[in-house]
């Protein structure tokens, strides 16, 4: 009973959709709960040919955020169900 519970709290967990933004929302990267990237969104005012680094941080600001809340969540759900257990890694 418990396995059955885990395996689909797992699958509702990767269907999920999680969010990261970069600073002033310029960057938006899209997630879900498998750490796939679903998609980038880039405000035009984001780009500026001269400093391609500062695009390139906001993207990477955006996708480790919306990554966190991807694995927050995992911790956060599967924990309930290893709480008290001694499994290593968990």
């Amino acid at each position: 009973k418990l396995q059955k519970q885990m395996a689909q709290a797992q699958e509702e967990l990767n269907q999920t959709e999680y969010v990261g933004s970069s600073q002033s929302d310029l960057v938006q990267v899209t997630v879900n709960g498998k750490r796939q990237v679903l998609s980038v969104s880039i405000k035009p005012e984001a780009v500026d040919g001269e400093d391609v680094e500062l695009l390139q941080d906001l993207v990477l600001m955006a996708t480790n955020r919306a990554l966190e809340q991807a694995e927050k969540a995992n911790e956060q759900t599967m924990g309930q169900f290893t709480r008290g257990l001694n499994i290593p890694g968990f």
